[in-house]
């Protein structure tokens, strides 16, 4: 069991999942700045004045993000292929938030003024491209 645990542990295994886990983590933080600059109406001052249509039209955008970054991490072949890809999926989601924008044409003020139903399809769209967006970035 030791002899396992050892093989699991090299120190490849542990560099891969530093440079992974840090790779994300910026890359994460990248698109939360990115998104928030992009967006119309601004997030965090709204969340910091208890906007539950902010807060959770932002929530779907980055569980959106994370998780066809999480597909990646898992299938890329290295670094750069991560990268790569995860810049894509970023992009996806913000036309996704564009494409809502100009379907709801009033989506700021939508959700500057708090509307909960404006926020969870906001949402509902960033997770459901995201699901989308991880699957066509798995390897067939």
């Amino acid at each position: 069991m030791l002899d396992a645990l050892q093989m699991s542990l090299n120190q490849a295994a542990v560099f891969g999942f530093l440079a992974y886990m840090l790779g994300a983590a910026v890359l994460f933080f990248l698109f939360q700045l990115v998104y928030t600059r992009l967006t119309p109406h601004r997030e965090f001052a709204l969340i910091r004045e208890g906007n539950v249509a902010a807060a959770i039209a932002l929530a779907g955008a980055i569980v959106g993000f994370a998780i066809p970054a999480s597909s990646v991490i898992a299938h890329s072949v290295g670094l750069l292929d991560f990268v790569v890809w995860v810049l894509i999926a970023a992009i996806v989601q913000l036309l996704a938030f564009f494409a809502v924008h100009l379907a709801l044409r009033d989506l700021p003020a939508r959700i500057q003024k708090g509307e909960i139903a404006s926020g969870i399809y906001v949402a509902a769209v960033a997770v459901g491209v995201g699901l989308l967006n991880a699957a066509c970035m798995t390897p067939n």
